[in-house]
């Protein structure tokens, strides 16, 4: 289930922007990451018509914007999501405004009027021969771009952050009809809600039925209005799976409060809670209209549990082929949310197995969880899973050891098997796990003799 208008989800991811902002460059990386053709309708104009400063000489601007008018017109009425990237003055059009509030999320891409001069003053466009005409096109615009915006972007991931909805600060006055908050953070970040606030407890125990039947039951919000997650991963699960149920779905907003919440949980619209039988077994996808972290939480994040965070971060440092475990603060949370982002955009409900390789690690940790009645950390259990799968990877293990250090842990061996064999990605009767080539170079499905496999659970299990 998605939200009503949740980022570029089903819809085109449209990059607008003066000239030299680079909306070609990062729009043609953009669609690479998340899968989309792209079309860049400056391109396509002139494979039409030929070049754009022939049409400006010999025909003039006006004949140039009819003809714009209609490429774009042509792009956005595609049925196939799309990264598109338009000319620096196709929002002048009406009807091109028009089209993109109805079909599009539109991302501003920002540029300095100097930068931009200096990218694009040797270049034959026509509205740029003049640097003092230029710089007043440029104010000029800026107005019109705002007005269309859905978000405004600098870099890829900025991009791919705004694709999902997903922004990075402190909270811009974020507003809904009740609030479901871990206790915990309430009494370290108390906040003043205009509305009624809903306290689960912390960690998994938040992910139960009873939890569930109690926000149900006490919730009176109407239908088309909104909840606020507060608190952990565990928190935006059982908030984001109430939202996808109570009168057949309510917006929901998350703002996560733990290192796991900010690079993981919180992104990608998946809610749910655990059943005796395993982890998140009953669940929805409901994407969150939006997505609020503000670093600063982090500032009184307990050791262990920035420790179970950074399994997180190495797994998706693994994934991406970057070392986001070296980063500091912001630009570590910031990398990893585009990641994941970038991935969600590609594969919004696992229809494609391109999501599937965000578990890796996941289907041991699931299972060395259950089997510890949930008492394990996630990202304890993850650093675990994570051990495993490099191993039979036959991929070194140094980096998980090294910054992660995991521990065996003390759970039943057959438990944990059991709750193995219910993953969610099995296929009759046999285990799929993500396994990895190399680093950026994930593999699912891997099937592997169920010997091999048990072997490396047992080799976790103290």
């Amino acid at each position: 289930m998605v939200g009503r208008d949740v980022g570029a989800l089903g819809k085109h991811l449209a990059l607008v922007g003066f000239m030299g902002a680079g909306k070609t460059t990062i729009g043609r990386e953009v669609a690479a990451r998340i899968g989309r053709p792209f079309v860049d309708t400056d391109e396509e104009l002139e494979r039409r018509h030929g070049p754009i400063a022939r049409i400006f000489d010999e025909r003039g601007e006006a004949e140039f914007r009819a003809l714009e008018e209609v490429v774009v017109a042509e792009t956005l009425e595609a049925r196939e999501p799309a990264l598109v990237a338009l000319g620096g003055g196709a929002v002048l059009s009406e009807a091109t405004r028009e089209r993109l509030v109805r079909s599009t999320h539109v991302v501003h891409l920002l540029v300095d009027a100097s930068a931009a001069w200096e990218r694009v003053r040797d270049a034959d466009r026509p509205l740029a021969r003049d640097e003092d005409a230029f710089r007043r096109l440029f104010e000029e615009r800026l107005e019109v771009y705002a007005a269309v915006r859905d978000g405004a972007a600098s870099t890829v991931d900025d991009v791919l952050l705004s694709g999902l909805g997903v922004t990075i600060g402190a909270d811009a006055g974020v507003r809904a009809d009740a609030v479901v908050a871990d206790s915990a953070v309430l009494a370290l970040h108390p906040r003043d809600f205009d509305c009624p606030v809903y306290e689960v407890p912390s960690g998994e125990a938040a992910k139960r039925l009873d939890v569930v039947r109690g926000l149900w039951d006490a919730l009176d919000v109407a239908r088309g209005g909104s909840l606020l997650a507060l608190g952990g991963g565990t928190t935006t699960d059982v908030a984001g799976f109430v939202a996808a149920t109570y009168k057949r779905g309510l917006d929901w907003i998350a703002m996560p409060t733990t290192l796991v919440g900010q690079v993981d949980a919180a992104i990608g619209g998946k809610t749910g809670i655990d059943l005796e039988a395993g982890k998140n077994l009953a669940g929805a996808f409901h994407y969150p209209r939006a997505v609020v972290i503000e670093p600063g939480f982090l500032a009184t994040l307990p050791p262990e549990e920035r420790r179970a965070g950074m399994a997180e971060v190495v797994k998706t440092g693994l994934l991406a082929d970057d070392r986001f475990w070296e980063l500091d603060g912001e630009a570590m949370v910031r990398g990893c949310a585009a990641y994941k982002a970038s991935v969600c955009l590609a594969d919004p409900f696992e229809q494609t197995g391109r999501r599937a390789v965000l578990n890796l690690g996941h289907t041991f940790a699931h299972g060395l969880e259950a089997a510890s009645g949930f008492e394990l950390r996630h990202g304890d259990a993850v650093a675990l899973g994570l051990l495993a799968a490099l191993r039979l990877s036959g991929q070194p293990t140094d980096l998980i050891e090294d910054v992660l250090a995991p521990e065996p842990v003390a759970v039943d061996p057959h438990a944990a098997w059991e709750a193995m064999r219910r993953d969610k990605k099995n296929r009759d009767g046999r285990i799929r796990l993500v396994l990895l080539e190399a680093p950026g170079r994930p593999v699912f499905p891997a099937e592997l003799p169920e010997r091999d496999v048990r072997q490396e659970l047992e080799r976790l299990i103290a």
